[in-house]
């Protein structure tokens, strides 16, 4: 099994764990994963981590589509993959109507449109087969829409860039992995259960089944997020992740429109979701948290001492997941699960 690191880090602060990242490089790890919300962005810390690595890939997990033109992610790609050696990989995803809408100030749209013909644009791009034309929903290029000057002209990228960039998009809803089982290379679920993998590979196979040029299961990357703590105390390791669950399971989107509280429920903790969301929306977030079962941790996360981990690592060894991204600040994580995964 391949490992990558998260190292997207939201905080009034930029904190990256560069330590942890340099020995995932020295260690052979796959690839490192910035992230962003509504402060930092991907970008420029992963070009501060590209400077300081060597081998090891560097994604994002994820750059918000409704934040940048398809053009400008393109162009972002292209450069951080020439500057770092061809080590990029491209991590999107349409982000929440609440950051879009409330924070970059654009329409939300059909998240599952815009992601088919951004990644159809970006492929364009980055493929130099012809000038640049697109006509869809979300973006028309060149744009003659109200307000053009009527002086666009399709265009090509001056810069050569590797045409085979690879695009992973983030989903979890069944039509956002037969989408991205569709149309992109990889997935990333922000959570997954090896004991449960159709919960994600069942959609993730019908996207591909519609997929052009005959793509199959292997020419596709899961790859999941799950934390990793190491410590003797299990039910005090559960605790910074059951905080985490508990903001996405409660709060991560409306009463009605939340895709994390559906997954949860997916996974068969209905009533369990259905308490964080209610506590969590009245403000009671401790009591939130509180209610996060050890059970739904312990599913999708490793926590605990080095014994119990490796234990519990064998069930995500036996599932069909290829990549797995660790989500740790503990420099021993890194050496321990490189030394378990082999």
């Amino acid at each position: 099994m391949r490992l990558g690191i998260i190292a997207g880090q939201f905080g009034p602060k930029m904190q990256v764990p560069f330590e942890t990242i340099e020995e995932a490089d020295r260690l052979g790890y796959h690839s490192v994963w910035t992230a962003e919300a509504y402060g930092n962005d991907a970008i420029v810390p992963l070009t501060f981590i590209a400077a300081r690595t060597t081998n090891i890939k560097l994604g994002t997990a994820i750059m918000q589509m409704p934040a940048r033109t398809p053009a400008m992610t393109a162009m972002t790609a292209q450069t951080l993959d020439l500057m770092s050696g061809g080590r990029f990989i491209l991590g999107l995803g349409p982000s929440g109507p609440q950051v879009v809408e409330g924070w970059h100030g654009v329409p939300y749209g059909r998240p599952l449109t815009r992601t088919r013909e951004y990644v159809s644009i970006v492929r364009k791009i980055l493929a130099r087969e012809a000038r640049l034309e697109h006509e869809g929903y979300h973006y028309e290029i060149p744009f003659m829409g109200e307000g053009a000057s009527g002086l666009g002209k399709p265009l090509k990228s001056i810069l050569h860039g590797r045409p085979d960039i690879e695009i992973y998009t983030a989903a979890i809803s069944p039509n956002g992995l037969r989408c991205s089982g569709e149309v992109a290379d990889g997935v990333m679920p922000v959570w997954m259960s090896p004991d449960q993998p159709e919960t994600i590979f069942g959609s993730v196979r019908e996207g591909i089944a519609k997929a052009e040029g005959g793509k199959s299961l292997e020419d596709f990357d899961v790859a999941p997020f799950v934390s990793v703590v190491l410590a003797d105390d299990i039910e005090k390791a559960r605790m910074p992740i059951k905080v985490g669950l508990a903001l996405y399971i409660g709060g991560m989107g409306a009463r009605d429109k939340n895709f994390y509280n559906d997954y949860a429920k997916r996974l068969g903790y209905e009533a369990a979701a259905k308490q964080i969301q209610d506590l969590y929306l009245d403000g009671k977030r401790a009591e939130a948290v509180a209610a996060v079962p050890d059970e739904l941790v312990d599913e999708m996360h490793l926590v605990g001492p080095k014994e119990r981990i490796a234990e519990r690592f064998e069930r995500w060894k036996a599932s069909p997941v290829k990549t797995m991204l660790l989500g740790t600040g503990q420099p021993e994580v890194v050496r321990l699960m490189a030394e378990l995964a082999g």
